[in-house]
């Protein structure tokens, strides 16, 4: 293979061909990496509640949302990342590829080293103004303080995994996060099962996980030969505008939703111990529907990204079609198989607590049936942003899900304070009405791309 044909290979062309067999393709892999990190995931909760206790359970249960909040605004820059990175790719600017890879780098460890300083002395009082108990707020903050010590690392490999699958690699991520995943579950178990530090043990043994993957990322750049590659610590001032730009909508997006996950979660600290054991284990198996619907809304992103760089808009429309497909075939296996072994899949975390397993059980069967409603959202979102509008989805989200939860938890919710399953229907009907907004707002964008009334950000 000659030099010109390095430098410019794929791992996927979403630009020409048939869609639908290089959408799966795409798609499988990036559901394989989020099941996986899923997986990894529960054996943090598996191992703190067999070897720490509920309370330690609770306590690493109840940071998730607070984590998600901190990290979330700095996390969306990737979003600009990868969507500059496919529509570079789309129009064959590889020089200006060069430019936004390097910038992201330089910006990913910049952002890791301040938002992992915040969270790690925040944490403390943060915990306290959610109202965790007493009983699981010193497991929680010193869980939350080993946790963001790896955070530096998180965001240099989820910035860098964003351009990769621009590039329509998502094989790679896979691999890294295997490898680091791995380690992650032998680290759990020495670190809690026979070092018994609890909580703080799987945070630590996450943090490791992190720098692993992130070493493994940036390996692969600095030595690979095609498009994607680290070239120099030298950010350029006009993409790393366009990254911000487009990538912070989408962080404040995130945000958002975790601010009303963050009081979500203070609501259900209210309920006790054992509601909170029981909803971190529901949410972590709900979680698997979750990346699934990511899955499916990363491929949108990135074929609507390259194509719309290539300017090839025709095929969107295609796209979009394609991926509810998708989507309906993949919830239609994962959800029945939720219900059905919900109970079972629960008594992992916590055997023998049956009061924890129901709890767990009220709130899969409640939020699960309507995964699909969650996984149009996302992929309509996804649709916007690959065009590179991203205020949008932003104004949508905000008002039809943050806003609209706020007023639930506010003016709803105590009309049956004991009532848990009052605040789990908040999530079906948030859903519906943003994934409704959303598919107004790509019907516009297409038809600007239609008229040729798009303006390209590359």
């Amino acid at each position: 293979m000659n030099t010109q044909a390095k430098t410019t290979r794929l791992a996927i062309d979403m630009t020409e061909g048939p869609l639908l067999g290089k959408m799966i393709k795409f798609t499988i892999p990036i559901m394989l990496t989020g099941v996986l990190q899923l997986l990894f995931n529960a054996t943090d909760l598996v191992m703190v509640g067999r070897f720490a206790g509920t309370a330690a359970l609770a306590g690493v249960g109840c940071c998730s949302s607070l984590i998600h909040l901190i990290v979330n605004a700095f996390m969306g820059l990737s979003t600009g990342a990868g969507v500059l990175s496919s529509q570079a790719i789309g129009a064959k600017k590889y020089d200006d590829l060069q430019k936004i890879i390097n910038t992201t780098f330089v910006t990913s460890i910049v952002a890791g080293l301040l938002v992992g300083a915040f969270g790690f002395f925040a944490s403390e009082p943060l915990l306290v103004l959610m109202d965790t108990p007493a009983d699981a707020l010193s497991e929680a903050v010193r869980y939350m303080k080993a946790y963001f010590l790896g955070i530096p690392a998180c965001l240099i490999y989820n910035y860098l995994a964003a351009v990769l699958r621009a590039s329509g690699d998502t094989r790679r991520p896979l691999i890294f996060l295997t490898v680091a995943g791995v380690a992650n579950v032998g680290l759990n178990y020495i670190m809690v099962a026979h070092i018994r530090l609890g909580a703080m043990g799987v945070g630590i043994a996450t943090a490791v996980s992190q720098f692993i993957s992130a070493a493994l990322i940036v390996i692969h750049f600095l030595k690979k030969q095609g498009v994607c590659r680290i070239t120099g610590l030298r950010p350029s001032v006009k993409f790393l505008g366009k990254i911000v730009t487009v990538g912070l909508p989408a962080g404040i997006q995130g945000m958002m939703f975790s601010i009303s996950n963050v009081l979500i979660q203070s609501t259900i600290n209210g309920y006790g111990t054992v509601v909170m054991a029981g909803n971190t284990a529901a949410q972590n198996i709900d979680g698997f529907l979750n990346v699934a619907m990511n899955s499916v809304h990363q491929t949108a992103l990135n074929f609507t990204g390259q194509n719309v760089g290539a300017g090839e808009y025709k095929r969107v429309k295609k796209i979009a079609w394609l991926s509810m497909l998708i989507l309906l075939c993949i919830t239609s296996v994962l959800i029945p198989l939720v219900l059905i072994f919900g109970e079972q899949l629960l008594g992992i975390y916590e055997p023998g607590k049956h009061d924890v397993i129901a709890a767990g059980m009220n709130r899969l069967l409640v939020i699960c049936p309507t995964y699909l409603l969650c996984g149009a959202m996302d992929v309509m979102c996804g649709l916007v942003r690959g065009t590179g509008k991203t205020i949008q989805p932003m104004i949508v989200a905000l008002v039809g899900t943050c806003v609209f939860r706020i007023v639930w938890i506010y003016f709803v919710c105590p009309l049956a304070p004991t009532n848990i399953t009052l605040l789990y229907i908040s999530y079906p009907i948030s859903w519906s009405m943003t994934g409704a907004a959303h598919l107004v707002t790509f019907a516009g964008a297409y038809r600007r791309l239609s008229r040729g009334k798009h303006k390209q950000l590359i």
